[in-house]
């Protein structure tokens, strides 16, 4: 059993979804497969922007869903012939009206809950699974779509759930045992609740579900397919000589996929890790290219590093003060404060003398990070133990990321040597003591020119 998944960019439009199913016949002679998909394009932004739009009340949203109805429907017109499209076009058109109904709504509530979203933004899955499902059946390829509603569970927390794997994987293993098709077709980012209200897995989420399957399925390898010929050592937008990676690791993926690396969806490789089942990440539409092998082990390295990756549009919050040495609890109390808000710590750093403790979050974040931190340390605010939390905002990470660094010193002082010859300052230093990465903040400015020196 093999799973694959393809990106919007591998479904964006009538030629490539030809091209898709263009692979799944070549795949089809070598084992059962199981087939992700996500939501066509652009998409998923534009059901966003419509239900956003909505909810202010602004009427543009209608030009929107128009434009994304047209360009399903014309995706069906140019791969259904036209004595089997009459049945397509119109399950199309219901779906469509599914979407116009719920920002119709936001539209008159002048609201849009994280429940409705998530309920919106699935629509985008399950448009671009019907009409490959369709096409595969327009060309008697046999084969069986699913709800993926119906088999991935997960909580409450709209947007981005987490997965009750113990029901979930009952839910897969119970659903393919009963399965004789040698190809299933699966909506990507969907999921659903115990009540059986939709949830979504965050955005990139079509790679997690993916990887959901694989892993309960004991899949033999998990195929990622996007538009990029694999993992690149760095991003070839940012650093004009980035190349491929042919063999990573599952770790150094995960700090790749954190640190910036979009080709894969950061959750995706804790379920195969797990399984020891490799992810091949490969170019839907350079098929025969090598692409990226992410397995348990990677090929030893000369110099250690796999690649450079790096995080834009971060805040430092900075907590200092004479009262903190020697009191347990500072850092618990700043964390606690941020968690309950639900804001991401990307970054972590502390003086040895305890005097202060700074960390690295989304920039987006920083205001309100501020606000719920400076009202949990109020009472050492005000007697002057504690300063007022210190916001930096237009910052970015840089980070240097290899399992085999910790063999190779003298690493770290090659890094901040080549910033500081090329007039970089360094604003704080990050490093795990696995050595696996070296995390570096420097000013937003500077970010593309610390990449590529």
């Amino acid at each position: 059993m093999q799973v694959l998944k393809f990106g919007g960019s591998s479904m964006a439009g009538a030629k490539k979804i030809e091209q898709v199913v263009s692979i799944l016949r070549s795949e089809l002679e070598k084992d059962k497969l199981v087939v992700v998909v996500s939501a066509m394009g652009k998409t998923t932004d534009a059901l966003l922007n419509a239900g956003e739009l909505a909810a202010k009340c602004d009427e543009h949203y209608k030009e929107l869903l128009s434009n994304s109805e047209k360009e399903h429907l014309e995706t069906v017109k140019s791969l259904i012939p036209v004595s089997q499209q009459s049945s397509v076009l119109s399950k199309v058109k219901t779906l469509c009206n599914d979407i116009e109904d719920i920002c119709n709504g936001a539209f008159l509530l002048g609201e849009l809950s994280l429940r409705t979203k998530d309920r919106l933004l699935s629509y985008g899955e399950i448009l671009s699974s019907c009409i490959l499902s369709s096409y595969l059946k327009s060309l008697n390829i046999g084969h069986e779509w699913k709800d993926s509603r119906e088999l991935i569970r997960t909580n409450t927390h709209y947007n981005l759930a987490a997965v009750d794997f113990d029901v979930t994987n009952k839910q897969i293993t119970e659903y393919f045992n009963s399965q004789s098709s040698l190809l299933i077709v699966l909506p990507g980012f969907i999921a659903s609740d115990e009540s059986n209200n939709t949830t979504t897995l965050g955005r990139g989420g079509s790679d997690y579900t993916a990887s959901i399957i694989a892993a309960a399925l004991g899949a033999t390898v998990l195929q990622i397919w996007t538009d990029v010929s694999g993992i690149m050592t760095a991003d070839p937008r940012i650093v004009n000589n980035a190349r491929i990676i042919n063999r990573v690791s599952y770790q150094e993926a995960m700090e790749l996929s954190h640190f910036g690396a979009k080709v894969i969806y950061p959750p995706t490789i804790q379920p195969v890790m797990k399984k020891n089942i490799p992810v091949h990440i490969k170019n839907t539409f350079s098929p025969e290219h090598e692409g990226s092998r992410i397995e348990s082990e990677s090929p030893h390295i000369k110099n250690g590093i796999c690649g450079i990756s790096g995080i834009p549009k971060i805040a430092l919050l900075s907590l200092e003060g004479s009262g903190m040495l020697g009191v347990p609890g500072f850092s618990k109390r700043l964390f606690e404060a941020l968690a309950k808000e639900n804001i991401n710590v990307i970054l972590i750093t502390q003086s040895s003398s305890e005097h202060s403790i700074c960390v690295g979050v989304d920039e987006s974040m920083a205001d309100k990070a501020k606000r719920v931190v400076d009202i949990s340390f109020d009472t050492e605010i005000a007697s002057g133990l504690v300063n007022s939390l210190i916001v930096e905002k237009q910052q970015a990470i840089v980070a240097l990321i290899g399992d085999n660094m910790k063999s190779h010193p003298g690493i770290s002082g090659k890094m901040f040597n080549a910033l500081g010859r090329n007039g970089i300052n360094v604003r704080a230093i990050a490093q795990g003591a696995s050595e696996r990465n070296i995390s570096a903040v420097v000013a937003s400015g500077d970010m593309k020119k610390a990449m590529n020196v």
